[in-house]
């Protein structure tokens, strides 16, 4: 009776941090997901050349992916007391820490150079921007107005930046999206007062390091229960080979 209860217990605990590994998993499989296939996201639209920002994004799709399965190998090893099974889990849970940890430095380490591929890129758009001799850049030219409205700045450090700009049809316009205009063209006559005067530059970095910080937070907390669940998950190993030699 005593045994029984036991693996009851060992049971219990072992869903229940499956259940939460399973949670954060779907979590950063969906998360990574939606920054990449979102069409309003400004860095996959702009990361057209090095692909580094997609990289990043495919590789968190693939460890969610994996924790998915991963738990639902370690729902059949808990639930029929598979011991092979919950040996495997157990080896693997300790392979996808050494992937997570990677991947978390990966995040912390590549933000830097995310960002100054975002600042190199949105050069080249602004000069670009309106252009008619360019028509299959309209996706990024929407996708800046976009950023540019919702977060009420213009250009990457102000409204100066469209100076250096050859499509406009005067020195003095800016793009509609800079303004309280709700004109759908490229290019408005509005007053200084009427256009925003600060910068994206900043609002884009709070955007990605408050994303950066999610991804590790999520990390961080499918690592805490990748050690207690391979810690559990041998426990019952041993719990089961123990119940096995007792009743032989």
């Amino acid at each position: 009776m005593l045994r029984k209860s036991k693996s009851l217990i060992f049971k219990y605990f072992l869903n229940l941090m499956n259940g939460a590994f399973l949670v954060l998993g779907l979590l950063l499989l969906g998360f990574a997901a939606w920054l990449l296939l979102d069409r309003n996201n400004f860095f996959t639209a702009l990361d057209e050349k090095n692909h580094l920002i997609v990289y990043i994004f495919r590789i968190l799709i693939g460890a969610g992916s994996a924790v998915v399965l991963l738990c639902l190998l370690g729902y059949l090893g808990i639930h029929y007391e598979i011991r092979w099974l919950l040996i495997l889990y157990a080896v693997q849970l300790i392979g996808a820490f050494g992937v997570q940890v990677a991947l978390s430095a990966l995040i912390f380490t590549k933000k830097e150079k995310v960002l100054q591929v975002w600042h190199d890129e949105i050069d080249l758009v602004i000069s670009q921007y309106g252009s008619k001799d360019m028509p299959e850049d309209i996706p990024k030219w929407t996708v800046l107005n976009v950023l540019q409205k919702t977060l009420q700045c213009c250009g990457q450090h102000n409204y100066t930046d469209w100076i250096k700009n050859k499509s406009k049809e005067n020195a003095e316009q800016v793009p509609c999206s800079c303004t309280n205009s709700t004109l759908s063209k490229w290019f408005c006559d509005e007053p200084l007062n009427a256009t925003y005067l600060q910068g994206c530059e900043t609002k884009i970095n709070t955007w990605f390091q408050v994303n950066a910080l999610t991804l590790i937070g999520i990390n961080f907390g499918l690592l805490v229960l990748e050690v207690l669940q391979v810690s559990l998950s041998i426990s019952f190993f041993r719990h089961i080979k123990n119940k096995i030699y007792t009743e032989i």
